[in-house]
């Protein structure tokens, strides 16, 4: 009898106080509403400059310069991106054709050197190969800032001052350590079985390369073009040193002649800003996904 009834003590589990807890679909979705929200402000947070400067390119400047201010124009100044462009303070057709002819420049020129260099420290081990890469990247920690007077003097000296090349070569070579770095990490990821059966196959070096490994790395070059094409139409300091006639300065150097000592055309410094950003903002767009790709493929092997 009473192992009986130890027996039913046994398999009866005893009473436990049930927790009121919500499902786990509703404790989900609340989370994801949550991270919604929270994304949202973010946004907001870095957007908002972006919002009042093309809310202050459609003002005039009386309407910008007003205390307290208006977030949206009264009176919309759609020609702002007109006028601008015959403003006497800046020839702005002949900037924006020089910051698109350096930055393409620069950024091509520094593409044709990494290129080789990366899949050679990638694929080759030579005994100077460790200084050789810490060098590259010593001259990433210089900026054309420090070295415009002696840029300056060596741009005379080959004749070649205040022209599109000598910023070419300065954007190239000030961001060809950037490239060098994320192609070589790329290469290196790739096994080298699939090249030496290329090689079996009959193809040469040069052929293994372009048919083989350039599409396998094409994310680590679409990220080193991007991010070397921004920093190219970005670039400022150089620009208003090496660059000193005005029809040959870029945007962000001609963007600082609306602003004077006792009065700056601020309708027209956001008008040419927003210019300015839109093509590397579409650039984002439309290669969002080989971005994205590119910055994640090399982080494992």
């Amino acid at each position: 009898m009473s192992e009986v009834v130890t027996r039913g003590a046994v398999l009866d589990p005893p009473k436990a106080v049930r927790t009121a807890t919500p499902p786990a679909p509703r404790r989900r979705e609340s989370k994801r509403w949550g991270l919604t929200i929270i994304g949202v402000i973010v946004a907001l947070v870095f957007l908002a400059p972006y919002l009042i400067m093309l809310s202050g390119s459609l003002k005039s400047r009386q309407e910008i310069l007003r205390i307290p201010p208006d977030y949206l124009p009264t009176n919309w100044k759609l020609d702002n991106y007109v006028n601008m462009w015959g403003t006497p303070e800046a020839p702005l057709p002949n900037n924006l054709l020089s910051t698109v002819v350096i930055s393409l420049g620069g950024t091509a020129l520094a593409l044709v050197v990494a290129l080789p260099a990366a899949y050679y420290t990638a694929r080759h081990q030579f005994r100077l190969k460790l200084p050789f890469m810490l060098l590259v990247l010593v001259t990433q920690m210089l900026q054309p800032t420090v070295l415009a007077s002696g840029l300056f003097r060596e741009f005379v000296s080959l004749d070649i001052n205040d022209t599109w090349l000598a910023m070419i070569l300065v954007n190239a070579a000030f961001n060809l350590s950037f490239a060098i770095w994320i192609m070589h990490s790329f290469f290196a990821t790739v096994p080298k079985e699939i090249e030496e059966a290329a090689w079996i196959d009959g193809c040469n070096r040069g052929q293994s390369l372009s048919r083989i490994m350039l599409p396998l790395v094409w994310p680590g070059i679409v990220t080193a073009v991007i991010f070397t094409f921004i920093a190219c139409w970005n670039e400022f300091a150089a620009s208003l040193i090496l660059l000193p006639t005005d029809t040959n300065q870029p945007l962000t150097v001609a963007l600082t002649k609306f602003i004077g000592q006792y009065e700056s055309a601020w309708q027209y410094v956001f008008a040419v800003s927003i210019i300015g950003i839109l093509p590397v903002v579409a650039l984002f767009a439309m290669i969002e996904k080989h971005l994205v790709s590119g910055l994640t493929a090399g982080g494992v092997k």
